[in-house]
């Protein structure tokens, strides 16, 4: 027997099929309405408007552009959940409501979608996060377009347009893993199997990590100058700082160092004779939250961050210089590549 296929059920199955899934999961039931609606009462929130904002943040999962080979639906439901938390999250901001609308084709096989629901639906859990509703349209590839929201005090919010010269810049995850991954993935047609000494850059990828709570500590404290996570790329996501802060005159110094790339980027690299820092700056995807901090912070920052289990890497300095260079045996090297941009 055939396996069945999306329009086998059509929407209205659809809508229902996913309602069924939540509830499995959560216990709770989808809102049938022209709108969807979040009782703010029932969840704790100051809603003093004085004090505390709404952030929404929304990022767009298209299978051409945003899954790589190998990845299934279960990760993709899971990564287009992340990629779209994380740009809160970095603010200092916990998100507590998301709404997915979805571009299906008719010829998605129904177990794939099944495990695409499943993979959001669980990584919304991991994160306390309601799965409120959405909407479902037909496209000729796979389309995910999420809506997440949050609320957090005006002053406890870290922005981007804070940078201050002499400031460290600090990270939270080493880099390199990505790049390592993308290449073997994209480049070579690798797996795991094939590639059994990076398993930890191919998985990456496939199921990026998370994203870490530090930025609730430094938000909790403000600690932080500026903030951001690095999903384009370090490159790229350093020269987004730069020009939110157009006014002034800030670039960055990196001291390249073995501290904050992973081994297996280091590996990789030497084995394969692929530049160090091809794939340290512009691997993207990595999902580290990068951040700046007045220097007389960091300590404190890095033993308030410790006692909770996480962990930040200093890695350069805010200078004053709209360049990025990095240091490397004594030399400065500027950056002329700056990661992933659409419409490239």
């Amino acid at each position: 027997m055939k396996n069945k296929i999306l329009s086998d059920i059509g929407e209205l199955g659809l809508i229902k099929l996913i309602e069924d899934l939540i509830f499995e999961n959560t216990g709770k039931r989808l809102i049938r309405d022209d709108s969807f609606f979040f009782d703010l009462s029932k969840k704790n929130i100051i809603t003093d408007n004085t004090q505390s904002i709404l952030v929404l943040n929304s990022d767009m999962l298209v299978s051409t552009t945003d899954v790589p080979p190998l990845m299934d639906f279960y990760q993709i439901g899971r990564k287009a959940v992340l990629m779209n938390i994380s740009d809160l999250i970095v603010k200092g901001i916990q998100p507590k409501g998301i709404i997915i609308s979805l571009g299906l084709s008719k010829d998605m096989e129904l177990l794939n979608f099944k495990d695409l629901i499943l993979g959001i639906i669980d990584f919304c859990l991991k994160w306390n996060l309601d799965y409120i509703g959405g909407d479902i349209n037909e496209t000729k590839e796979l389309t995910v377009n999420p809506t997440v929201f949050g609320f957090q005090n005006h002053s406890k919010i870290i922005y981007r347009n804070g940078l201050k010269q002499g400031d460290y810049l600090v990270a939270n995850g080493k880099f390199g893993l990505t790049g390592v991954g993308f290449d073997i993935l994209l480049n070579r047609n690798g797996n795991l199997k094939s590639f059994p000494l990076y398993k930890k850059s191919i998985l990456s990828v496939l199921e990026p990590g998370d994203l870490g709570k530090e930025a609730f500590i430094l938000s909790e404290n403000n600690f932080a100058s500026t903030s951001i996570d690095s999903s384009d790329g370090l490159a790229k996501s350093l020269t987004d700082l730069i020009y939110s802060n157009p006014s002034k005159n800030f670039g960055f110094e990196i001291d390249f160092n073995e501290e904050f790339i992973d081994k297996e980027a280091l590996l990789y690299s030497q084995e394969f004779n692929i530049p160090l820092e091809n794939l340290v700056f512009n691997g993207g995807e990595e999902f580290i939250h990068l951040f700046t901090i007045n220097p007389k912070n960091y300590n404190s920052a890095q033993k308030a961050i410790q006692a909770k289990g996480g962990q930040i890497f200093k890695i350069g300095k805010v200078i004053s210089n709209k360049i990025i260079y990095f240091l490397r045996n004594g030399k400065k090297i500027q950056l002329k590549r700056f990661g992933f941009e659409h419409f490239y």
